[in-house]
Formats: C-alpha cells, sequence, structure tokens
C-alpha cells in the first residue's frame, strides 16, 4: 500500500506550495521544481488537497514577486489561489553528493479554522486573519544513522524495489533523496507538534 501521511492537524483542507526559497547559496536545484516535488509528497497526505505550484506562481506573478518573503505575503497568495492553508519553505542547506545533505526549514500559515486539539498557538492571538499554524526546521543528512533509518522505511513503503538501487536509490538519486527530504518535512508539519521542530540527525554527522 502507498505510504500516506498521516494528518490528525489540518483535517479536510486545500494546501498550496510556494516555491522554495533558496538560502543555501548553492545552484544546483530549481526552486520551482523542488517545490513541485513538496507538493506531490503532500498529495499523499490523508483528506488534503493540493494546488498545483503553477498556479501559485501564476498568482505570484500577480502580486509582482517571484517568493514568498512575509506572513502577510503567504496569506495573500493563499485567498488568491482560494486555499485553506500555504506551505512555505526555504532550502538552507544543498549539497547532493553522496551522502547527500539537504536543510529545510518550512512553515504553514492559514486562515482556516483551527482543527488541532488544544489552544491556537499563542503568538496569533488577537484576532488576525490569519496565523502560523506549524514549523519546522531539519538538516537531512545521507551519512546520518537515524536519517538512512527512515529512509529505509519510507524506501520499503514507497518503490525501492523496482530500483536495482534498493533503499539507496534515495540517497545516490538527488531527486529520490529530495522527496524523502519533502515527506519527512511534511510529516512533521501535519503531525500536529506546534513547537519548532528540530529532528533527530541535525546535527553535523558528517
Amino acid at each position: 500500500e502507498p505510504l500516506t501521511v498521516a494528518n490528525p492537524f489540518l483535517g479536510t483542507a486545500t494546501v498550496a506550495v510556494a516555491p522554495a526559497v533558496n538560502l543555501s547559496g548553492s545552484t544546483d536545484f530549481d526552486p520551482n521544481r523542488f517545490a513541485d516535488q513538496m507538493a506531490s509528497e503532500l498529495g499523499f497526505a490523508d483528506r488534503i488537497t493540493v494546488i498545483p505550484v503553477s498556479r501559485v506562481l501564476g498568482a505570484l506573478a500577480v502580486q509582482g514577486k517571484d517568493q514568498v518573503t512575509s506572513r502577510e505575503q503567504a496569506l495573500e497568495l493563499a485567498e488568491l489561489v482560494g486555499a485553506d492553508a500555504i506551505l512555505v519553505f526555504a532550502v538552507t542547506e544543498y549539497d547532493a553528493f553522496d551522502p547527500p545533505r539537504i536543510g529545510i526549514t518550512a512553515q504553514l500559515f492559514g486562515a482556516m479554522p483551527w482543527h488541532g486539539l488544544g489552544d491556537p498557538p499563542e503568538s496569533q492571538a488577537g484576532g488576525q486573519s490569519g496565523q502560523l499554524l506549524a514549523q519546522t526546521q531539519r538538516v537531512f543528512s545521507g551519512a546520518n544513522a537515524d536519517v538512512v533509518q527512515e529512509i529505509k522505511g519510507f524506501a520499503a513503503l514507497r518503490d525501492a524495489d523496482e530500483s536495482p538501487f534498493g533503499w539507496r536509490r534515495y540517497v545516490v538519486s538527488q531527486q529520490h533523496f529530495m522527496r524523502f527530504c519533502c515527506h519527512a518535512t511534511i510529516r512533521s508539519l501535519l503531525s500536529g507538534d506546534r513547537s519548532v521542530v528540530v529532528a533527530r540527525g541535525s546535527g553535523s554527522g558528517r
């Protein structure tokens, strides 16, 4: 069965994905393609409808921008494309060589009713129409044992048996490692843990 992402947090929602903001100093990846990967993985989340990145790029063009730089802009963009929430993320490190290493910091903004348990985040109290719903920050290193274990689990449920590389497909292929990082980021954002999640394996590990 395909690897779905549990969504105890948002409930039924339409989510847009903004193009990646490149803070890594690397020019080895396409921010829009990275966002397509993120949107594709978001499509595996339970009860989530994903708005294509192409529509988000069109709405950004209307704003006269090519990336999201503030919460206000993110919420305006979500409204423009008819989304309940928008996923905004930055790539903080990018090294495609084996072992690969990618850093991602991601935020989920929304103007939606609070579906999660407990109270909304305190920092957004004050009746504003939109808020930061969740955020996560992590460096994924293919040299890190915890990350490798996660990759093996991901590969076993996804499609690694179709490749002669097996689970290592997700380490030797830049696109496949990126896909794993997107999946792990989304899983973290939708987990309902509203604190900044700096996951295990974010140390240097190289």
